[in-house]
């Protein structure tokens, strides 16, 4: 086991190579740089040449990424070009709200989505099947910010239940993590159902009853067992797509995180600040990826008897 989780986090290394490698240059090669933001009105090619060189932005992308990579190997994610301050400082201020946000987003979509899933297996093609599927079917299509502004429009401007934007207290995360869970919830109910209906079918169900046991124990304590494998690894995906989800609830909320840092970086192009951003989340979710393989070997003796 100790062997592949080494290999296992070797492998990241040139994932995680080449996700830099990819932000670093979109963010280049679009049009506009942050030198826009910091020039006077008036200021000649000799201003813009004068800034360009006090950060560095007049050296080959070549060198500005080996600069940028070594600074983060070393835990130096850089300054902010805009407000000059440090940017693990600001990552830092803002990544609670987006963790808190996130993760009881994806507790709750994930205890919803398994029970629920469990529920329509159980009542496979009928109403209860159905009625379930359908409210699968809205939560895969329904755009998260459209749903953040219908619930705002509901629950804080009409009844006042909730505050419109803003984190203070938990009363102000109730509509966020409600519109990111109902996406997740969707998802994870859709994976359990097929999971649980393809796992009902295998002959150790038929042995189980044949040997006399109750259908409920059987659903709960073996084929909900089984059937939570792609289940684990669906939601070891989700804890990187949470948080990279959240950018746009909390800019519809005007929830200070992760997600509004890094939609007003991009509006300024503040490189330093959108890479640290973006490396942030595609770390999450190699991470989760890591932990879904983890856990799937600790769960499944099949997968450990072939890492041996």
């Amino acid at each position: 086991m100790l062997d592949y989780l080494v290999r296992r986090v070797l492998l990241l290394l040139p994932v995680f190579l080449a996700v830099s490698v990819v932000i670093f240059l979109i963010l280049h090669l679009i049009p506009g740089d942050p030198i826009d933001n910091l020039l006077k009105v008036g200021s000649g090619p000799e201003a813009r040449a004068k800034i360009a060189a006090k950060y560095g932005l007049d050296q080959p992308l070549p060198v500005q990424y080996g600069i940028w990579l070594w600074g983060v190997l070393q835990g130096d994610l850089g300054t902010s070009i805009i407000t000059r301050r440090p940017v693990a400082v600001m990552i830092g201020q803002v990544i609670g709200p987006s963790l808190a946000l996130g993760g009881m987003a994806l507790a709750i979509s994930s205890l919803g989505g398994i029970v629920l899933g469990a529920v329509a297996a159980s009542f496979r093609d009928r109403w209860p099947d159905q009625l379930i599927m359908g409210g699968v079917l809205l939560g895969s299509t329904l755009p998260s910010f459209w749903l953040g502004l219908l619930l705002i429009l509901g629950f804080s401007v009409e009844l006042g239940w909730f505050p419109v934007s803003g984190a203070r207290g938990w009363a102000s995360l109730v509509l966020p993590v409600a519109t990111i869970a109902f996406g997740g919830i969707a998802l994870v109910t859709r994976v359990t159902r097929v999971a649980m209906i393809e796992a009902a079918s295998r002959d150790f169900v038929l042995l189980l009853h044949a040997k006399g046991l109750p259908p409920r124990r059987i659903r709960l304590a073996h084929v909900l067992r089984h059937a939570l494998m792609p289940v684990v690894t669906i939601l070891a995906l989700r804890i990187g797509w949470v948080l990279g989800g959240a950018v746009t609830v909390e800019y519809v909320f005007a929830r200070p995180g992760l997600g509004s840092l890094l939609i007003k970086s991009l509006s300024q192009h503040d490189y330093p600040v959108v890479q640290a951003c973006l490396l942030m989340l595609a770390i999450a979710v190699m991470l989760g990826t890591l932990l879904g393989d983890i856990t799937q070997a600790l769960m499944d003796p099949r997968v450990r008897s072939a890492l041996r």
